[in-house]
């Protein structure tokens, strides 16, 4: 199985690193992924510059290509130009941060993935949660990273399908409850801004947001993720509201 893994905290992140080491278990992976950083980038990509790329060896890990651009870019240069054929399946991530509820709008992790399906190709997106009171780590996440990868699989992802994955942060010895599969909270996550001036006296604004996990009803990924579960959530990036689409129609629509 040839699987493509990209991400969107950079081809340095070490989130990308440990998830390689457990894909190879699964196949033959190749690193594509930004040069530098493109966290929340959403699903932008690059249309007036060109797209540089750099062969880059991480050390006890991979040989990847760096992208100068967005996670999409890397997903779409990929499939059209780098690798030697489609790849069965593309992973993106791990993502140092959880990108469930309306993160996941947002999240260039998620717009990779889906920028797959896209294409018509089979795509998982995988994020870990952190917590300041549990040591970042890495490592052991991505074992149940992938073991969710593997169940997804098991039980079907087809092309221009996208699962999101979640994972709890672990202390050491901890093992996740289960797995949830469970559909994506669409309450709304309120931003704060901090409010400052500069020299000449010009208003500006720096974000201060601390994203938690907030109120949510049960069967949602962020109640599930709280509670400590590996989340998984099918999404799909068609927008039409099939209901507002089917009662319109029965009504006149002139000019």
């Amino acid at each position: 199985m040839l699987i493509l893994l990209t991400n969107d905290d950079g081809i340095h992140a070490p989130g990308l690193l440990a998830l390689y080491r457990e894909l190879v278990k699964l196949g033959d992976v190749r690193v594509i992924a930004p040069e530098t950083v493109q966290s929340a980038t959403g699903h932008g990509i690059t249309i007036t510059t060109p797209l540089l790329t750099e062969t880059v060896t991480i050390e006890n890990g991979f040989t990847g290509i760096a992208v100068a651009g967005r996670p999409a870019d890397c997903v779409k240069l990929a499939v059209a130009k780098l690798l030697p054929r489609q790849p069965d399946l593309v992973v993106s991530g791990m993502n140092s941060g959880a990108n469930v509820g309306i993160n996941v709008i947002y999240s260039g992790t998620v717009a990779a993935a889906i920028e797959a399906a896209f294409l018509g190709l089979p795509s998982i997106a995988v994020s870990l949660h952190l917590k300041s009171e549990v040591p970042l780590d890495f490592v052991r996440p991505a074992i149940f990273g992938r073991i969710a990868i593997e169940q997804v699989l098991k039980n079907g992802l087809s092309g221009g399908q996208v699962a999101n994955i979640n994972l709890p942060p672990l202390h050491p010895g901890q093992t996740p409850p289960g797995i949830k599969l469970c559909r994506q909270c669409t309450r709304p996550w309120a931003d704060s801004y901090e409010g400052r001036k500069d020299p000449r006296g010009r208003e500006y604004f720096w974000m201060d947001t601390v994203y938690k996990l907030g109120d949510s009803e049960s069967d949602t990924d962020v109640a599930a993720l709280r509670d400590g579960y590996v989340t998984i959530t099918p999404l799909q990036f068609d927008l039409t509201e099939q209901a507002k689409l089917k009662k319109w129609s029965a009504g006149e629509w002139k000019l």
